[in-house]
């Protein structure tokens, strides 16, 4: 096994996915939507097609934020008068974020660490000398490496505990709202202290991506695609753990099932959740080192 000084000196494109998918910023709004949901991916570099530089990214929190959360929506509610139709027609440059953060080929597995624990940065594109694309570094690359170092930290010690919850029937304009302002990907949703799934962003952009708003509309406007129940958008598989499993196990399991975090039960109850964030965190070398 490797230790953790090894790992921490591996480049970063010797685990990262080099087979990027990326597009234009000429390409259209919905048509990066699209890209993203039908990859299941929550990031999408966008690049020069000639050179392949980069130019920026979309993620799927800039997705929620262009829908309602955040000055995104401006294109919709002030540009295009609350049109959804034709503001998802808008060049996906309009809603990218150019300034990004990036790696250099030959960086370190710790560099990676360091800026994914100190910024919360999900994903890390890799550019070269030119700043044309090589790789994207995730969290989950770096979660796959760091979880075969076995930790038998149990998970209540590294969850979130205190939870923003919403009801099965608040509308997707809540959702998105109180995601943008907290900055979450994701939201249990609770009634009667039962947990009835989490709403991701990766669930917010495939609704629109795999063509399901459009059976709603009728105007077109924003708030009909906005005022869905939330329930109607949750993926039926809900994966949990408990508090007493292990960040080991827990970091398994995220892998086996391809999530983002498990809600931790105890005796039926929802008491935290546990996300790919706080599991890089648990097994980082200086954490474990305390430990």
């Amino acid at each position: 096994m490797n230790s953790h000084h090894d790992n921490g000196n591996r480049t970063v494109l010797s685990i990262a996915t080099s087979k990027v998918i990326s597009a234009p910023p000429t390409m259209r709004i919905f048509g990066a939507i699209e890209t993203l949901t039908q990859w299941g991916f929550r990031r999408l570099p966008i690049v020069d097609p000639g050179t392949h530089r980069l130019k920026g990214i979309i993620t799927a929190r800039d997705v929620i934020d262009f829908l309602g959360g955040g000055e995104l929506f401006n294109l919709i509610n002030v540009k295009h008068d609350g049109n959804f139709l034709a503001a998802i027609n808008e060049s996906v440059s309009k809603i990218m974020k150019t300034d990004v953060r990036t790696l250099h080929p030959d960086s370190s597995l710790s560099e990676a660490l360091e800026i994914i624990l100190r910024d919360r940065i999900g994903g890390i594109p890799i550019v070269d000398d030119e700043g044309v694309l090589n790789g994207i570094i995730t969290e989950r690359d770096v979660l796959k490496i760091l979880c075969r170092s076995h930790a038998a930290t149990p998970v209540e010690d590294v969850m979130t505990r205190s939870l923003l919850v919403q009801q099965p029937d608040c509308p997707l304009a809540t959702v998105t709202k109180v995601m943008t302002e907290h900055q979450f990907r994701r939201l249990p949703i609770v009634k009667n202290d039962i947990l009835f799934g989490i709403i991701t962003a990766t669930d917010i952009v495939r609704y629109i991506g795999s063509g399901k708003v459009f059976e709603k509309l009728v105007t077109g406007d924003v708030a009909e695609v906005m005022s869905i129940p939330v329930r109607d958008l949750l993926s039926g598989n809900l994966f949990t753990t408990n508090s007493e499993a292990t960040v080991t196990d827990a970091a398994r399991a995220m892998m086996a099932k391809k999530v983002g975090a498990l809600p931790v039960i105890d005796q039926s109850r929802l008491v935290g959740l546990v996300t790919e964030f706080d599991l890089v965190r648990a097994f980082s070398p200086n954490e474990m080192s305390r430990r």
